[in-house]
């Protein structure tokens, strides 16, 4: 056969430089598989591919993200100058205000038991009228504390607003009246615009204005007849319980976390001095005027739910006991922080206990209840801002997911099977 002569043969130690690919599409032969000899497989490297990947085409691997709560999601989005994240706890506020009913119901049945008739018919209605009147004050007083710029000024205007409601009476409850409100609203945004314009302490300006209202009182040389005929205590009832509506639908929207925290932005979390924003001045200014109107109507029931003159005084003792009133409550003396109902218990309380040592003889002063008010106030606002914090838990926390890390391609299908090259040597011998 031809390929058997010698010029066709291929010599030993020589390799055919044309390898089997080639020869295929050149039609020298195909591939066989009938006689591959064992161990002759020539096994190629399998493509495998490989992507190049830079920091800008990284896909980042969200199955190892944590999950976050929806506690979590919405303490998110408070502002960090607030101060802690987080809902605070209440527990303490609720059982502050168990004692404070304990307390109240403890009063109630000893005047009851000991002095029934200061607590039935004509004597009851007095009675809730005066404690609408100091009602009215604590809860200016409690609304300026949680935002955190206290007015000193409501127990002077409330003298002031008495003095003038008593010497105008005659020309109408709505004009006297009316002009009273009138001159303690302008009063009030005067005040509002001091505090949150200069961004000063609201203690400190209120105090201002408090002693340019004892200007105005210390011109009455003394008491003052009331003149006209308005007897609150006809609405006795209606005048207390709207004293009450206005206290627990107050401390109910205080319970929601967003009202909680814009009522309280004016509170200092850094640098006092810092301002708070645009939203802590308007809620502040807002709570200033509104305090200032509510000092005028206590004024106008301190003048005419009183068989007796209206004596000119400082009016710092009103203050004093408001203050305490809102104090004793729960509500914090740095703001923000309060309950539902334990203004409406504390007025409760410091209303009976006047009239009680009223009807028992006993010479204690009003300066010297509210001076008492004011430091067990003072005790609870420790007690409210330790346990009332909002809880260090876990799960409240914002934790930022993993960072992202380099896709890698998955691993390559197996290849074909290897191929021999059917013009191999070792296959035909040399």
């Amino acid at each position: 056969m031809a390929y058997d002569e010698p010029a066709y043969r291929r010599r030993d130690g020589e390799t055919d430089s044309t390898d089997a690919t080639t020869r295929m599409s050149r039609g020298y032969g195909q591939p066989e598989t009938g006689y591959r000899p064992e161990g002759s497989h020539r096994r190629e490297e399998q493509y495998a591919p490989q992507y190049a990947t830079t920091a800008e085409t990284r896909v980042p691997d969200y199955a190892e993200a944590p999950r976050v709560t929806q506690a979590a999601l919405d303490d998110a989005f408070d502002d960090p100058a607030h101060g802690e994240v987080g809902r605070d706890r209440m527990a303490v506020h609720f059982l502050w205000e168990f004692v404070l009913l304990l307390a109240a119901g403890g009063l109630g049945y000893l005047l009851y038991a000991s002095q029934r008739d200061a607590v039935t018919g004509a004597a009851l209605d007095q009675l809730l009228v005066q404690g609408a009147a100091l009602g009215l004050l604590a809860l200016g007083a409690a609304a300026t504390l949680r935002t955190a710029a206290p007015n000193l000024a409501i127990g002077p205007v409330a003298v002031a607003s008495a003095l003038h409601f008593a010497e105008n009476g005659d020309t109408g409850v709505l004009q006297a009246a009316g002009v009273a409100l009138v001159v303690g609203l302008v009063g009030g945004l005067l005040l509002a615009l001091l505090v949150v314009g200069f961004h000063v302490p609201g203690w400190a300006a209120s105090l201002a204005a408090a002693l340019g209202v004892i200007v105005y009182i210390q011109l009455r040389p003394g008491p003052v007849d009331v003149q006209g005929d308005y007897d609150p205590t006809r609405h006795a009832v209606y005048l207390f319980g709207g004293f009450a509506a206005l206290t627990i639908i107050g401390g109910l929207l205080g319970l929601i976390k967003n009202v909680r925290r814009t009522v309280g932005r004016f509170r200092p979390v850094g640098d006092p001095a810092d301002r708070r924003g645009v939203g802590g001045a308007v809620v502040t200014a807002g709570a200033i005027v509104f305090s200032s109107v509510l000092a005028v109507g206590a004024g106008v029931l301190i003048a005419s739910g009183n068989d007796t003159p209206v004596v000119p005084s400082v009016g710092l003792e009103w203050t004093g006991l408001a203050l305490g009133a809102a104090l004793v409550g729960g509500t914090s003396a740095y703001g923000r922080r309060g309950g539902v109902l334990g203004t409406l218990l504390a007025v409760a309380v410091l209303t009976m206990f006047l009239r009680y040592q009223d009807l028992e003889g006993w010479d204690i002063s009003t300066y010297a209840t509210a001076a008492v008010a004011v430091a067990g106030g003072l005790v609870v606002t420790r007690l409210v801002e330790t346990f009332g914090r909002p809880a260090p838990a876990a799960d409240t926390q914002w934790t930022e997911p993993p960072a992202a890390t380099t896709w890698q391609a998955p691993p390559a299908e197996p290849g074909p099977a290897p191929r021999t090259d059917p013009w191999d040597s070792s296959r035909w011998g040399s």
